[in-house]
């Protein structure tokens, strides 16, 4: 009689970091040929149990060394608890949860919400990562997205013609430490759309289709100069972080060699103990020497590979790209090259990151930041300070965003030419810098028109610093203007709101005679005149 095993076979797609363009995982898929055992699986939670431990043994008979994601339902883990085969089965063929993902899929309708938490924090415990499956196009309610705390949050592609929702969910990301992923991506418009809403991985027929075998080859489009990510002071390590070629302490050298010369791809291995903590570093280049040499074979191959190891070079997942470059420049010339491992809370190993991906993107980052800044003042332009304010939209942050201009520019430059023009824009410019303290941004848009971004508490004495002192351009007086509007949360949903509600205060705050500051509240009629002729405030009836 045949069964829903006979007829059952598994494909693999792999999950792809747009940072390196490396593959990350390989999910692993059903692919009945007969039948709907998804749809009884769902209902059924040990058949459901039984495709997950039967998907991880497939996936091991195929020798990959890539970490794996599993599919599970939410309610089979609620019903199941820990999933104790799935464990024994991942030991059995010589791997370790932390190299396995379990996706948890919807539906949540009627699941325990307690019962599948208790599951997955033990889950956790035992060093399996958790994935928060079907992400916007599934019924995960908001809250117990937040309290699962997972690893990764997979996003339905359709969520890309939404881009603020993309961005939102990267900010709730970054809070919870998680990656966010998008699933389902066909083309390279939806593959450039992720990139610039934040997305740090992919996965979809774009990059690769499921197949029988499993792919570590994969296309990724190349970046456009004009599609940026996230910009951030400092790119974290969890953007770069690629699988770990692991091994337990124990391993002898014979078997470190086996490994390396069946992967041509794995510049080093890790040697772990039985928690997953790293404990020897071995570069393959400089273990392969030992090795080749005249009786390297003899002397090395059956003793313990640890001996010809280094002590691990080791950075936690929230370090940042600048912290790894540190790590790597302390100690010897000759481990520059080595990898760096990736530990989580625990001290477990997650993953590796290579000097080159680190070099390569601070280097693109440099490079996208000057070419976004004013000539004349290196500071950033308007696109940099508005998605600034976008994030902080996102993140529900008060602020206050300022115009900044000169008044009767056009009459300075006719007067006392256009170089006093242009060192008086140096001037203001070099002035706003100075003054911003904290989170305070300060933007030079064009011509004499500057943007400040701050928190409310910061803006007064930066205000000061250029408005109370007196400014002048070959030998004549000049005055500034002020406009500034105060947003709270849910007052406006993106930056050009923000911008809208400027215009109206630049103007008066450019019918008042001398250095003027005007401001007003985003929602809220009328505005306060803080200096200038006639202080006072003005209300619209």
């Amino acid at each position: 009689m045949r069964t829903w095993t006979d007829t059952l076979r598994f494909a693999f797609q792999p999950v792809v970091n747009l940072t390196t363009g490396g593959v990350t995982g390989l999910e692993i898929l059903a692919r009945p040929e007969t039948g709907d055992v998804l749809a009884e699986a769902r209902r059924d939670p040990e058949l459901d149990a039984r495709l997950a431990v039967s998907a991880i043994r497939s996936a091991l008979r195929r020798e990959t060394l890539l970490p794996l994601h599993v599919n599970v339902f939410a309610g089979t883990l609620a019903d199941l608890g820990e999933l104790t085969p799935l464990h024994d089965a991942v030991r059995q063929g010589g791997r370790l949860p932390w190299e396995v993902t379990i996706d948890v899929c919807p539906p949540y309708t009627h699941v325990p919400q307690q019962a599948l938490l208790e599951t997955l924090a033990g889950l956790r415990e035992q060093g399996f990562r958790i994935s928060a499956d079907g992400v916007g196009d599934g019924d995960v309610p908001l809250r117990l997205l937040i309290d699962i705390e997972p690893d990764l949050v997979k996003l339905d592609a359709s969520l890309l013609a939404r881009p603020a929702a993309v961005r939102a969910m990267r900010t709730m990301c970054d809070e919870l430490g998680a990656l966010l992923c998008v699933e389902g991506v066909e083309t390279e418009l939806q593959c450039a759309a992720a990139l610039s809403a934040g997305a740090q991985l992919a996965q979809g027929e774009l990059f690769a289709p499921p197949s029988r075998l499993p792919a570590a080859d994969v296309y990724v489009p190349s970046r456009s100069p004009g599609v940026v990510g996230t910009p951030r002071s400092g790119p974290t390590v969890r953007e770069f972080v690629r699988p770990a070629a692991l091994l337990p302490a124990t391993a002898s050298a014979s078997q470190v060699r086996a490994l390396l010369t069946g992967s041509w791809d794995v510049s080093g291995v890790l040697l772990v103990d039985r928690d997953g903590a790293p404990v020897r570093s071995l570069h393959r280049s400089r273990f392969l020497l030992s090795m080749s040499g005249r009786y390297g074979h003899a002397l090395y191959a059956d003793r313990p590979a640890a001996k010809l190891g280094d002590p691990p070079r080791t950075v936690g997942v929230d370090a940042t790209a600048w912290e790894v470059l540190d790590v790597v420049a302390v100690g010897d010339r000759d481990r520059t090259s080595d990898d760096v491992a990736v530990v989580d809370r625990y001290g477990r190993c997650v993953g590796v990151v290579r000097l080159a991906d680190l070099v390569r993107a601070l280097a693109e980052s440099r490079v996208e930041e000057a070419a976004g800044l004013n000539p004349l003042t290196r500071l950033p332009g308007s696109d940099a300070i508005t998605g600034e304010v976008d994030r902080w939209i996102a993140n529900g942050r008060p602020f206050v965003l300022s115009w900044l201009d000169v008044d009767h520019f056009k009459r300075v430059n006719d007067g006392a030419g256009f170089a006093a023009g242009d060192e008086l824009i140096r001037s203001v410019g070099r002035a706003l810098q100075h003054a911003a303290s904290g989170t305070a941004r300060v933007g030079h848009i064009g011509g004499d028109d500057f943007l400040v971004l701050a928190e409310p508490g910061e803006l007064e004495p930066l205000a000061a610093s250029v408005l109370d002192v007196p400014w002048s351009a070959g030998g004549r007086p000049v005055t500034l203007s002020l406009a500034t509007v105060l947003c709270v949360p849910g007052s406006v949903a993106d930056h050009r709101q923000a911008a809208a509600c400027l215009a109206p205060l630049k103007q008066a705050a450019k019918s008042l005679d001398g250095a003027s500051w005007v401001l007003g509240r985003a929602g809220l009629p009328g505005h306060e005149v803080r200096r200038g002729s006639g202080a006072a405030t003005v209300r619209a009836g």
